[in-house]
């Protein structure tokens, strides 16, 4: 078990009244466990906090007036993740449960469908099971090249295939894909975690079903899919975005830093 220190700070500039969604608190979720936290909002505004049950993720909104707008979300979050077995089966579709099987479908960044034939043709040679899926992890990581700014928030899996560019959610939502194309169920996870390069953000990994429980990639290989504090798990990013914002917003500053037993890592 270790410790992250998670300190989050987001300015923002409402040029008229707007509706906030977030999604930044850590989730409830198996093998992570909140100690402290605290949510500031200023000015001070009423806010409406809720959780989806099946996820873990954590919502709050809020109706913000015109003028500037401060979120600040400091948290100390105790983890214990196990590492994955070494050999893990796929599930046959006929076994895949019920709660399960959506994610198998495409979804708004990751046109499965699109790349059916991409994925039979690398990888449907391979035999099914977790080194399938880490052979996909593997490619991604050679063959596309993380470059912050390289991509849009509109930037879909296939638009990443394509262009072999992009930053940790467009890694996670290529191996998302091409696992659903092979009939592996594959979901978005997003989170805090510690690394060194590029400067900190929040990060996005996806998860494989494998042998009845999901499992954790990162093909960036930015840093150990254990150390990560998950906010939200969904398809794909349109489930877990940090923000929606529902009117005319600019965003001159995000401030985030994790400390894992005592190593710091900011980004202004």
């Amino acid at each position: 078990m270790h410790t992250s220190v998670i300190d989050l700070l987001l300015d923002y500039e409402v040029s008229n009244p707007a509706h906030f969604l977030f999604n930044i608190q850590a989730a409830l979720h198996e093998g992570q466990r909140v100690l402290h936290e605290q949510l500031t909002v200023t000015p001070g505004i009423k806010m409406r906090c809720f959780s989806d049950a099946r996820s873990g993720n954590r919502f709050f909104r809020l109706d913000a007036p015109a003028g500037a707008l401060s979120v600040r979300y400091h948290a100390s979050v105790e983890l214990s993740a196990a590492p994955a077995p070494a050999h893990l089966d796929e599930t046959p579709i006929t076994e895949v449960p019920d709660e399960v099987l959506h994610y198998l479908m495409p979804s708004r960044y990751c046109e499965s469908d699109s790349l059916s034939r991409v994925a039979q043709q690398l990888f449907g040679p391979l035999a099914p099971g977790i080194e399938r899926v880490r052979a996909i992890e593997k490619w991604i990581f050679e063959s596309i090249t993380y470059q912050p700014g390289s991509s849009q928030s509109t930037t879909t899996a296939q638009d990443v295939f394509v262009q072999r560019v992009g930053v940790c959610r467009d890694f996670a939502h290529l191996g998302i894909t091409l696992c659903r194309a092979l009939n592996i169920p594959a979901r978005l996870v997003v989170g805090y975690v510690h690394f060194q390069e590029p400067p900190q953000d929040f990060h996005a990994l996806f998860e494989a079903w494998l042998g009845g429980r999901w499992v954790l990639f990162d093909p960036t290989q930015l840093a150990p899919v254990e150390r990560l504090v998950r906010i939200g798990t969904g398809r794909d990013a349109k489930d877990v975005a940090f923000a929606t914002i529902f009117g005319d917003v600019k965003m001159p500053r995000k401030d985030v830093s994790v400390d894992e037993d005592g190593e710091a890592a900011t980004s202004a």
